[in-house]
């Protein structure tokens, strides 16, 4: 059995579809690292989001606590009755 010998206009056919397909993947490659970086970026978003919900359902939780109505008080500026409240005009 012989082969003919691919002509010149097929080598140039194939050596075209080669660039191609090369640069084809190189483009991909650089897709894929940009999506991969949002993937990371949205995953460090939910966990920041799902450590927000917990600090919010410990607080929900703990509602009618004295030391946590106390806390939001005083994060309000809030002060007991017997309190004075110094203000520092200064800066």
């Amino acid at each position: 059995m012989t082969f003919k010998r691919a002509g010149f206009m097929t080598k140039i056919v194939v050596l075209a579809l080669l660039i191609y397909m090369a640069i084809s993947v190189l483009d991909l490659r650089g897709k894929i690292q940009d999506v991969e970086a949002q993937r990371v970026e949205l995953v460090r978003q939910v966990a920041d989001q799902r450590l927000e919900n917990q600090k919010l359902e410990d607080a929900i939780a703990n509602s009618g606590d004295p030391e946590m109505l106390e806390q939001v008080a005083r994060d309000r500026g809030y002060v007991e009755a017997d309190e004075t409240l110094f203000i520092d005009v200064a800066n």
